[in-house]
């Protein structure tokens, strides 16, 4: 047949139609190019020819199948679908013998082979011009980032500053000075998040072994995490952080464009147009590049050849070698004495860690954001497990029903408000300084009808939120890693359900339980999203929504003074008629002390000798704040005596401030610049009015131990773990890791144990009933931070 025929010519011509155009041989398709029309109709003479014989063989054939097929009971079907798809390849071949033959195909199919020849032959990027795109990516990819950091001063009076001062003032101009200040100032903090970020895409690079796609992703990455963070900085004066990361694994990534505000819309769009057009031109790249690999690497066969396995094994070396570096660093940047952290160090960089934002734009939010990624918590106590923990739950449990036994007074059923003075104590005990009129004498006399003494503090001169959040949790910093220098923006950051006090007024009332106030500005020390997850309904600040409402100032002073600070409590004492968990934290005795106040009478007070101008005039001003703040207290006590309703309140000052140069200068003076004044104080509506614990077991304290010293003030009821400080206070009265550094932050700090007396002692000096106190704090605040929350299974925090 026909058919047949063109099929036993098509075995002279190439198959084209089966293997493709661009395996088919010059020589093969010039033999196909000599059949001919007339050799195709001769074909078909002859096959009419043979049909004539092969019906006589056909009938034949018909006769002996009809034979065999008495022979079976089930005759064999002939398969339809065979016999369809080899006519419709019979077809195909017929139809396409003429189109290949054809001039204009042959002109195209020898066209494809020079060209696959060619493509074949195409050149490999030099690894000189991978290195110089990573460097220029680079250090866009660091510029961008550090851009987003800035925005544009706005001046009262625009006439009275100079141009020079407005550019250097401007984005641009901050932006230059942080790129060019390896040049002018020799600090290399822009050369330092340039290598970190080349850590990270030599990390893409080695992993996707594609340089054009992970130049892409990179810059991708980057990109979109310059923009998330200059939004972020304009939202809420705070950098992208390692905690933010949750965001997206909780399932609400979806709802992060709801935040974008209009003024950034422009740059949103600009920079996805950006990335588009980048992204078509580094995928054409990497199907121009002959290199597809950066390493040559294979799946398949991975151990053919030694060239082979030379380049599989260089892959995985470099890759493991990248992501090993990568880590290390990170690792290490917030650990005092490793390499990660030293080399920072020593390439200019400078931890801020009471101030994120300070911290990112002083030292690059890359540095900032690899320093908060993997801070190093404590050491695994000896004996943890959930075992140990379930027996500790037990142990203080049994000791809580019988505190409980002998006390009245439930803790829901007081408001307490928790008041973190700043910078407050007497500074008539600093070493050296004489002041012929008393500074606090309001204050000093209300110590001696309540309960009242010294608190032993880590901070000098800063170190405000370690502070408080001892006084809000009842751990302790001494017994964090040294390394631990701010758990507000190392540590809660990456907890999920952290415990704080106030929870025990929340379990009682909800939401409304527990509010809380600074005078200040909510991104400090990352208070906001702190105090959310501690469970605090409101957080209300200078820049909160709404904002604090009384923001009154004293005289020339830029903070907003205590007597607003205690108002903005009693307006919400009056809002609420339930009791309430309040906490407090001032801003009028805040640094720096540049003669703020008019009549200010210890200028000739302070009768102090051997001081420079410089540092009597910072104690002059100092001391006055102290005296408002004494009177401002005593009138807010007054306040809160006339309610008909129980308060307790807790005051407190942070730490000393900075100002004394002079005694700072004596190590002997180490401990006295470590103590400040607080007492623990209650209404005449309440139970424990007119209370005053022992002195002599409450002489000196440290602020983790706040809680635990309220609930016996007020005769209330507790929980095992105000048990278990029951216990620690009475075996450790105080103690502390002290820190003398710039804002309170040092990595030279030794821990200090105090006596009821108030005497140093050493650690090898504690009783043996001490020590075992001690063991089992370690394993309650590691389980509470770093460990598996063994203790959340329990009732170790449930107040009954």
């Amino acid at each position: 047949m026909l058919a047949d025929e063109i099929e036993d010519l098509d075995t002279t011509t190439p198959d084209s139609a089966d293997t493709g155009i661009a395996e088919t041989s010059a020589d093969s398709l010039n033999s196909a190019s000599e059949v001919s029309n007339d050799d195709i109709d001769n074909a078909q003479a002859e096959s009419n020819a043979k049909d004539s014989d092969t019906e006589d063989t056909t009938a034949k054939d018909q006769r002996s199948k009809k034979t065999n097929s008495r022979k079976h009971k089930k005759p064999q079907k002939p398969n339809k679908f065979k016999a369809s798809l080899a006519r419709l390849s019979q077809f195909i071949k017929a139809s396409a013998a003429p189109i290949l033959t054809s001039k204009f195909a042959q002109l195209l199919i020898s066209a494809a082979v020079a060209l696959h020849k060619l493509w074949k032959k195409r050149p490999k990027c030099p690894y000189t011009l991978y290195v110089v795109v990573m460097a220029l990516i680079d250090a866009a990819a660091v510029t961008f980032i550090q851009w987003g950091m800035y925005s544009e001063p706005k001046y009262d009076d625009p006439n009275a500053v100079d141009n020079t001062t407005k550019i250097l003032n401007s984005v641009n101009g901050q932006v230059t000075r942080f790129v060019t200040q390896m040049w002018l100032e020799d600090k290399l903090n822009w050369l330092l998040n340039f290598l970190a970020l080349g850590m990270v895409y030599l990390v893409l690079v080695f992993v996707i072994n594609r340089f054009w796609v992970a130049t892409a992703v990179f810059a991708i990455t980057m990109s979109v995490y310059a923009v998330a963070n200059s939004i972020k900085i304009i939202l809420r004066n705070e950098p992208i952080l390692p905690s933010d990361l949750s965001f997206l694994s909780s399932g609400n990534g979806g709802e992060i464009t709801s935040f974008i505000p209009k003024s950034s819309q422009a740059l949103v769009d600009g920079t996805i147009t950006m990335l588009i057009w980048l992204t078509v031109i580094c995928l054409i790249l990497q199907f121009v590049d002959g290199r597809r690999c950066v390493i040559p690497f294979h799946w398949w066969r991975p151990f053919r050849n030694v060239k082979t396995i030379i380049g599989n094994v260089t892959r995985i070396i470099a890759a493991a070698m990248s992501i090993t570096l990568l880590c290390s660093f990170t690792w290490t940047l917030s650990v005092p004495g490793a390499w990660g952290y030293e080399w920072a160090k020593s390439w200019g960089d400078s931890p801020q860690l009471w101030s994120a934002e300070g911290d990112a734009a002083n030292n690059g939010p890359v540095i900032n954001f690899l320093r908060l990624t993997h801070p190093k918590i404590m050491d695994k106590p000896e004996g943890y497990s959930q075992e140990t923990m379930e027996e500790l739950a037990k142990k203080y449990s049994s000791e809580a029903n019988q505190i409980n036994g002998t006390r009245a007074n439930n803790l829901t059923d007081n408001t307490v408000i928790m008041i973190l003075s700043e910078s407050f104590s007497d500074p008539t005990r600093v070493p050296g300084i004489a002041l012929a009129e008393d500074p606090m004498p309001n204050i000093r006399a209300l110590k001696e009808t309540t309960t009242s003494g010294l608190m032993l503090s880590p901070g000098f001169g800063g170190g405000t939120a370690n502070i408080e959040y001892q006084s809000l949790t009842g751990l302790d910093l001494a017994l964090f890693d040294d390394s631990m220098q701010s758990m507000y923006q190392e540590l809660v950051p990456h907890q999920k359900n952290p415990f704080a006090w106030n929870q025990i007024w929340n379990a009682e009332y909800g939401k409304s339980g527990s509010v809380a106030f600074h005078s200040y500005y909510k991104n400090m020390y990352l208070r906001d999203a702190n105090y959310k997850k501690f469970g605090f309904n409101k957080f209300y600040t200078l820049d909160s929504e709404p904002a604090i409402t009384h923001q009154d100032r004293t005289d020339n002073s830029p903070y907003v003074n205590d007597a607003a600070s205690y108002q903005n409590i009693i307006d919400q004492l009056n809002k609420e008629e339930h009791p309430q968990f309040l906490q407090l934290v001032t801003m009028q005795n805040h640094m720096t002390y540049d003669n703020w106040y008019f009549n200010n009478q210890f200028e000739q007070a302070n009768v102090t000798e051997n001081l420079n101008d410089y540092e009597r005039g910072q104690i002059n001003t100092y001391a006055k704040g102290v005296s408002i703040t004494d009177q401002a207290t005593i009138d807010f006590l007054n306040q809160l005596n006339a309610m008909d309703k129980p308060i307790t309140v807790i005051f407190y000052g942070d730490h000393l401030p900075s100002s004394y140069q002079t005694a700072a200068a004596d190590k002997n003076n180490t401990l006295a610049l470590h103590q400040t004044d607080y007492f623990i104080w209650s209404n005449q509506a309440s139970a424990s009015a007119g209370v005053k614990l022992d002195a002599s077991n409450t002489a000196y304290t440290s602020p983790n131990y706040f809680m635990e010293m309220a609930a016996e003030h007020m005769n209330a009821k507790v929980s095992p773990y105000l048990a278990f400080l029951t216990q620690t206070r009475t075996d450790i009265p105080a103690l502390e890791r002290l820190v003398i550094g710039a804002g309170g932050f040092d990595t030279d700090a030794s821990t200090a144990y105090l006596d009821q007396n108030g005497n140093a002692i050493k650690r090898k000096a504690l009783s043996k009933q001490a020590k075992n106190t001690l063991h089992d704090y370690k394993l309650i605040q590691y389980d509470m931070t770093a460990g598996k929350g063994y203790l959340n299974d329990t009732n170790f925090f449930t107040v009954k």
